[in-house]
């Protein structure tokens, strides 16, 4: 039996993240100040005092979570946890993963992950959608609502993210996202939750950052990872550059596969979890998808 390391994405996020690593931790602290350097402003200031409003920002909120969720690894990694025989991260935590078992070097994953923002942004402005959370509703019921959604709409409209049983994240033009939580209630949604945002992630209005991205990602040095990260999109072991580069920029059309990752892992004997950043939402996760796994969390006075 083994570990799996999880790293979260967005919505982890949270004013005063890292602080106590920071004051506590000289490595996690170094690497803070790296990052403010690297970037050409106080990140960390931002992580540990806010505004709230500038972190939730998907332009800082990704840089934050990435560096946040490092600095915990070192923690960990000082305080002698188990080195984990798998990682996988939730989309932005995929680039964080692949950082913490040195496919990527530190400070060109902070410059992706930040470009990464950068280009969301942008795609979310030139192309406003949205993003619903539906649960207690199946994949197949779920696509086959926003494939009726579109239909009827003439606009775009997928799965975002299969996040757990009952827990699944459409993504796509307002219209047709309106006209499927109407669909999904019908259908018997337990209840159906319009995100407070604008960006619709992994979904096709990205596929303007996409295509810069896929040019970030050539020009980053990356290499066969340590130890196998599974990938979002077919939720299998990333194990070359080439699978590397082509997951990251597809990931940012295509759905994040997390029960199927998930699933993946305990297939491979993996009996528990630690997620590394802020917060509990992947071991959330885990325990909806299965009770029986261990979910463990490292807190700075272990």
């Amino acid at each position: 039996m083994s570990t799996a390391y999880l790293f979260p994405g967005q919505g982890s996020q949270k004013v005063g993240m890292g602080l106590e690593l920071f004051a506590q931790v000289p490595e996690a602290r170094a690497l803070f100040e790296q990052a403010d350097d690297l970037l050409g402003f106080s990140l960390s200031t931002l992580c540990f005092t806010g505004p709230e409003a500038d972190l939730t920002d998907t332009i800082n909120q990704q840089p934050a979570l990435f560096v946040t969720s490092l600095a915990m690894l070192k923690a960990m990694d000082l305080a002698g946890w188990e080195h984990p025989a798998f990682a996988a991260g939730h989309s932005l935590g995929e680039l964080t993963a692949l950082t913490a078992v040195n496919s990527i070097p530190f400070a060109d994953g902070l410059q992706l992950v930040r470009k990464r923002g950068e280009l969301m942004k942008a795609a979310g402005e030139r192309e406003p959608g949205a993003m619903a959370a539906i649960l207690a509703l199946d994949i197949p019921t779920v696509e086959s609502v926003c494939a009726q959604a579109r239909e009827l709409t003439k606009s775009r409209l997928q799965v975002a993210n299969d996040n757990c049983p009952g827990q699944v994240v459409i993504s796509g033009d307002e219209s047709a996202l309106e006209k499927a939580m109407t669909l999904a209630k019908e259908a018997g949604a337990r209840k159906v939750v319009k995100l407070p945002i604008t960006i619709a992630a992994h979904s096709d209005l990205m596929t303007s950052a996409a295509t810069e991205f896929a040019e970030a990602v050539a020009n980053t040095p990356i290499t066969a990872p340590t130890i196998p990260v599974i990938g979002n999109v077919q939720a299998i072991p990333l194990t070359t550059p080439d699978e590397i580069r082509t997951e990251l920029t597809a990931q940012l059309t295509s759905a994040v596969a997390w029960t199927p990752s998930i699933n993946y892992l305990l297939a491979q004997g993996v009996d528990t979890f630690a997620e590394v950043g802020p917060g509990e939402v992947l071991l959330s996760l885990v325990k909806r998808i299965n009770r029986k796994s261990k979910r463990v969390k490292f807190k700075i006075d272990d």
